[in-house]
């Protein structure tokens, strides 16, 4: 039965008030949108974290800005390093870190406060700019080895022995008889006889013709003078196990 008045109409009902403010749904609108940006930060975070920990324990990308290492790897290939394998060899391709220079550790401060500030982040999560540059080369000897160039036929030598180097991109100028290491003037190709300290590598570049190597400021001279750089086995991050682009090139590098 309806309500009714003293006087049997229908009783009228007073209209709600105004809400002056917002209401239950407002609040809850907002503490959902809270708590949206507040979940999708974590799992931000947590993310950049676990990268962090892979990157920096496990595997690291890179990526290739220059030709040294022709034909293996290609200047911008993207490349993954496995940071667990410590155990270098000859003929392997690693990735090595270093600053300034191959003898110092850390790359000198930037005058801007803002790129010394994203490189060390960039150095905690592995990626961006970093406190470290890194270069990729092929080990080709190890301490307590002797390496020397050339051969009558114009190869490396280890401990007398010439190296089979099928994986070369390019090399330098080398004829028997006619610019060799006998003649004069010398071949570039050629460098004097270097004993590998106990504890570093003898690094060169596939694409001879154009890489920065442990012997860029050796070659045409007859002497060693101390004109070789080494990395020491403490520099090394990993050997490059895969490429993962460009797409057309994906999977395993060849030693």
């Amino acid at each position: 039965m309806s309500d009714t008045s003293p006087a049997g109409r229908p009783a009228r009902t007073s209209p709600p008030a105004p809400r002056t403010g917002p209401g239950p749904g407002g609040r809850g609108r907002r503490r959902r949108g809270h708590s949206t940006w507040r979940r999708t930060l974590l799992e931000v975070s947590i993310a950049i974290g676990i990268l962090a920990l892979v990157q920096g324990l496990v595997v690291k990308a890179y990526q290739i800005p220059s030709a040294s290492m022709e034909d293996t790897l290609m200047t911008g290939d993207r490349i993954l390093v496995n940071r667990l394998d410590d155990d270098v060899e000859r003929g392997d391709v690693i990735v090595f870190e270093h600053g300034d220079t191959w003898e110092s550790s850390r790359r000198s401060p930037s005058d801007s406060a803002v790129v010394n500030v994203l490189r060390w982040v960039g150095t905690v999560v592995g990626l961006g700019p970093s406190t470290r540059a890194y270069t990729v080369k092929r080990v080709i000897a190890t301490g307590g080895e002797t390496v020397a160039c050339c051969s009558d036929q114009g190869a490396v030598t280890v401990d007398g022995v010439p190296l089979e180097e099928d994986y070369l991109g390019s090399d330098l100028p080398f004829t028997p008889g006619e610019t060799d290491c006998t003649t004069t003037p010398r071949s570039v190709r050629c460098f004097p006889e270097i004993t590998v300290p106990g504890g570093s590598l003898f690094m060169l570049g596939d694409n001879r013709a154009n890489s920065a190597d442990s012997v860029v400021a050796c070659r045409g001279r007859d002497d060693d003078g101390g004109c070789a750089r080494f990395v020491r086995v403490d520099q090394v991050v990993g050997p490059v196990v895969a490429r993962f682009w460009p797409p057309t090139a994906i999977g395993g590098i060849d030693p």
